[in-house]
């Protein structure tokens, strides 16, 4: 009997480190980040270019940072996050054009909350998919200037991505991101604080980027 009982205990004592080894725990626990990236906002499917003019999107260069929490889900790190970033990204000076269908703009702030799941490519590197919430804004140009107005417009939409997580270190990593957001719901707001009510959109947006971050 003792005999069983010492193999059960060797068996179980070499099993927990196993387990263990399906996530790697640098990938657990809070995390801040900076992110740097390309920016490319355009009209959506729906929209067809009828002006001769290719004034359908703007491309700039995507800058900010972010923080998140992840967590082992068995087999899998789920975490929850939030981002802020801004853009060079704005129209060139010609007139107002219903095709794109925001006029003479310039990109503004962008909010993100969502959540992502991955699993581990190699001990230090994990790929995962995200989604969740975006919410944008085009700061209105006046006339042929790059002046920006007080009115903008505010878009709402959603986001998909995939990307790739190496872990540099124990507290330390950098990320390569592709992410696709679609604006279909928007308004616009005024310098004295007004809005207009909402309307619909197709606007898509598309992105990609490189983190670099701290885990606590």
């Amino acid at each position: 009997m003792r005999k069983y009982f010492v193999a059960a205990l060797v068996a179980g004592t070499v099993a927990v480190p196993a387990a263990a080894q399906d996530v790697n725990p640098t990938f657990t626990g809070a995390r801040v980040e900076g992110t740097i990236g390309y920016d490319h906002v355009g009209a959506g499917s729906s929209v067809s270019n009828n002006n001769g003019r290719d004034d359908q999107k703007i491309d700039g260069l995507l800058y900010g940072g972010g923080i998140g929490y992840d967590f082992a889900a068995g087999g899998f790190l789920v975490g929850v996050e939030g981002e802020i970033t801004d853009s060079t990204a704005k129209s060139e000076r010609q007139a107002y054009t219903s095709t794109f269908g925001f006029g003479r703009v310039s990109t503004g702030r962008d909010l993100y909350v969502g959540a992502r799941a991955g699993i581990l490519a190699t001990p230090s590197t994990m790929v995962y998919v995200k989604g969740g919430y975006t919410n944008a804004k085009l700061n209105v140009l006046a006339g042929n200037t790059s002046t920006s107005t007080d009115t903008g417009f505010k878009l709402d939409g959603w986001r998909i991505g995939a990307g790739a997580e190496h872990a540099m270190s124990r507290n330390t990593f950098a990320k390569l991101e592709y992410r696709y957001s679609n604006y279909s719901d928007a308004r616009l707001q005024y310098g004295n604080g007004a809005s207009s009510g909402r309307f619909d959109i197709d606007t898509d947006r598309h992105q990609v980027v490189a983190s670099y971050g701290i885990r606590f």
